[in-house]
């Protein structure tokens, strides 16, 4: 038994950087795994496998060449799963030796087992030789999500699928019917239907996505639908059949059934507490696996803190690298603050989304009086460089002080143009910052001074003065 600062329970972003920060403290640290791969889902099955799959895609579909050259242009005409594979496999392969290096330089203790607390401050872990146990002062839950595979879902990972099931498959399905219109299910869906697949996307609720900015949400349906998804919003799956062709039939509440070659089932993630013995110290999950945790990431033990996919929305795994390096922080007494509403998102749909700050909705609701600028990409020289004429950027910001507000993007390079926002709300900038900057010519980010001129023209003239008095906390 050896006794540690701090014991970090899985490899992922959160527990990655949760072990790293508390090193750099000069801490005693490990950190267990129970997988033979360091990473999880981020590296494995998720984030990277996912983003390698669609830049493939990309590449081999000729996707960002077809404005120019016409919607038959392709790299490859016939697509296979080892195409794909062998960038993904590439990728994960480096990023897996990335993180070994970065625990072997920081003096970090990688244990491969299984960890089960037994007391507050004690861990069981099953390893390959047998269970051993290690203390900690402090214990950070970093074991993210799985699939949620209902018991009525007849499961057989190869017609029938969760969201991990894709890549593992042989050969690429013909058709695909996917169920929930989240996030992975957007961007598998529009991944895939730039391949040439026939996608049938069924969600539940009006729209998709509702907590994004319902103006790009229109510019993805549309677009996905040019690429040939077809979207059944407001549908209920009823059951779901499978003939001995191997066909999957889903029928649906308004009585018209789907039939494809494979189906994937998308409806949410289950927390991964099983086997971790919680009940030992007192903490309980919620319905779905997730743990509560406070402001700094504690939970109802105030030495056991959790952080990433594990605590529920937005589990991003930039979110989560935030998450465990702010708990690992915390902990050791270490100044840190996490600004909830300068976190950034990214959905890697075709075309991507990205935003910071507060949408339409959230600002009407709460009474702001708020202008909007819009820049479309097809209007700015780099957007026809590269093809994109579906991309746009919306800037929202405070009609009385030109605060921005909140920055959506929808298009190629969405989720990297979106940090020139992130940073100028993070110093409560106006949208004037953007009037007033020269910015590389042809660039996307001149879209940032093209919608900044957008909206103030907007605005009843004479244009009222920028208030010059300090940002409220918030904005």
């Amino acid at each position: 038994m050896a006794h540690y600062d701090i014991l970090v329970i899985g490899t992922g972003p959160a527990g990655q950087k949760a072990a790293v920060q508390a090193a750099k403290l000069s801490k005693r640290v490990a950190i267990i795994e129970q997988k033979l791969a360091v990473g999880g889902v981020c590296i494995n099955t998720g984030t990277i496998p996912s983003k390698s799959l669609r830049e493939a895609v990309l590449y081999l579909s000729g996707f960002r060449q077809r404005s120019l050259y016409g919607a038959s242009y392709r790299v490859k005409q016939d697509i296979t799963m080892e195409d794909l594979a062998f960038r993904c496999n590439h990728v994960v392969k480096h990023e897996i030796e990335i993180i070994e290096n970065q625990m072997a330089r920081n003096h970090v203790d990688l244990i491969l087992g299984c960890a089960a607390f037994r007391d507050p401050h004690r861990l069981a872990i099953r390893t390959a030789t047998g269970t051993i146990e290690h203390t900690a002062d402090y214990i950070v839950i970093a074991t993210g999500t799985k699939p949620a595979r209902p018991a009525h879902i007849p499961f057989d990972d190869e017609h029938i699928i969760d969201t991990d099931g894709l890549l593992t498959l042989k050969r690429l399905p013909t058709s695909l019917t996917i169920v929930g219109g989240g996030v992975i299910g957007c961007e598998y869906a529009s991944i895939l239907a730039t391949m040439g697949l026939k996608v049938v996307l069924v969600e539940r609720r009006p729209r998709l996505l509702e907590f994004v900015d319902t103006e790009i949400i229109e510019a993805l349906q549309y677009q996905m639908g040019e690429i040939g998804v077809t979207l059944r919003l407001n549908e209920e799956v009823v059951s779901i059949e499978k003939s001995s062709d191997g066909q999957v039939t889903v029928n649906l509440k308004s009585g018209q059934p789907v039939t494809a070659s494979t189906l994937m089932y998308s409806a949410g993630r289950m927390g991964n507490t099983e086997g971790l013995h919680l009940e030992a110290v007192g903490i309980k999950p919620d319905e779905r696996g997730r743990l509560r945790v406070n402001e700094n990431f504690q939970t109802e033990v105030p030495h056991i803190y959790a952080a990433g996919d594990i605590v529920g929305f937005p589990a991003l795994a930039s979110t989560s690298m935030q998450q465990g390096r702010h708990a690992a922080c915390h902990a050791f007494g270490l100044p840190c603050e996490t600004e909830i509403h300068l976190l950034p998102y990214g959905i890697y749909s075709i075309p991507e989304i990205s935003m910071v700050g507060r949408n339409e909705e959230e600002l009407t609701k709460a009474d702001v009086p708020y202008g909007v600028g819009i820049a479309r990409y097809r209007e700015i020289a780099r957007g026809q460089l590269i093809g994109d004429e579906i991309g746009m950027l919306k800037l929202l910001f405070d009609r009385r002080t030109r605060h921005l507000l909140g920055v959506h993007a929808i298009g190629d390079g969405a989720t990297e143009l979106i940090h020139i926002g992130q940073a100028v709300m993070a110093f409560g900038g106006r949208i004037d910052y953007f009037i007033e900057t020269v910015f590389n010519y042809p660039t996307l980010a001149e879209c940032y001074r093209v919608a900044a001129l957008d909206g103030i023209n907007r605005m009843p003239r004479p244009w009222p003065a920028a208030d010059r008095t300090e940002p409220q906390p918030g904005h």
